[in-house]
């Protein structure tokens, strides 16, 4: 191997390395290790842009450099109508042990002028170099825009010479309180670029029963930075959502909802930071607005 060659192959090799840095950084933002929206789907009463999740490009050095983290974050929206204002506070945890990844988030809400809590849990597993697959389950405790269950299962499949095109197929189940019960299929594909940026599609199909209520929802989202710097994610959501619970006696059923954000982390430390997001959400009933503020630490 001459001089030319062994340079080209270092180049590409580091380059390579980049990639997977970056992506693995930036990615695992949206599954709750620097959490700033929902890390595991809570509610039916918010759309795809909540909790659609951009996949983790996992590599096969993950479990050397193990990531553990947790965050404390607080929310505040308001909506029209005179439908109250939300509040909430979550905790957030991610601890990696091997080739999987564990997430545990605690919640407390208050929403419609009603308190609740949620738990969730989320477990995302490598298979091999090119699948890796993601589940979750969470619980409210009676709460009416919470779920009395619900879960989700993701397998994900990494293209492209690089592993950098990632495409994923889910399924979901959700439990109301109030006894309906909603299933939904989920398609989607994450382009990787070299840096800074990311970009995500997905489509979601919902069937709600009782009334056989078929739905559907887009997302894009768009995130540009570095890692131990600052990132920003812009993402919107629309489409049509089956059912949502407005109090214990009212629902709305069937209708058009679209839902916009943006959120950033800053690094102070290399190992710690803040987060900031702002949001609206609309439907035809009300409008939503309002954004949130944590801190996370990395172990």
């Amino acid at each position: 191997m001459n001089d030319n060659t062994m340079k080209t192959v270092q180049r590409d090799a580091a380059s390579l390395e980049k990639i997977s840095a970056n992506c693995i950084a930036i990615a695992l933002l949206s599954i709750g290790i620097l959490h700033c929206q929902t890390g595991i789907a809570q509610e039916q009463n918010k759309g795809i842009a909540d909790d659609g999740n951009i996949p983790v490009l996992l590599t096969s050095g993950l479990e050397s450099q193990p990531l553990r983290s947790i965050e404390i974050s607080v929310g505040d929206q308001h909506l029209t109508n005179d439908y109250g204002d939300w509040r909430d506070i979550s905790i957030n945890g991610v601890y990696t042990l091997g080739q999987q990844i564990f997430q545990l988030e605690l919640a407390s809400k208050r929403e419609f002028n009603t308190a609740g809590n949620f738990l969730g849990f989320a477990d995302t597993v490598t298979i091999n170099d090119d699948w890796y697959t993601r589940i979750s389950a969470g619980a409210g405790d009676g709460a009416f825009y919470l779920p009395r269950y619900r879960g989700d299962l993701f397998l994900y499949k990494k293209w492209l010479e690089h592993r950098n095109f990632v495409t994923s197929f889910g399924v979901g189940y959700y439990s109301s309180p109030d006894g309906h019960i909603d299933r939904n299929v989920n398609i989607g594909g994450v382009y990787y670029f070299e840096s800074p940026w990311i970009v995500q599609l997905g489509l979601r199909y919902n069937r709600s029963n009782p009334g056989q209520v078929e739905t559907h929802q887009q997302l894009i989202a768009i995130t540009y930075g570095r890692d131990k710097h600052d990132q920003i994610t812009l993402r919107s959501g629309w489409g049509g959502e089956a059912y949502q619970q407005i109090s214990s006696q009212e629902a709305i059923v069937n209708f058009q909802s679209r839902e916009v954000s943006v959120m950033w982390h800053h690094w102070l430390t290399p190992v710690s930071g803040f987060m900031l997001s702002a949001e609206r959400y609309s439907n035809p009933l009300y409008e939503r607005a309002g954004g949130r503020i944590g801190y996370f630490q990395q172990f």
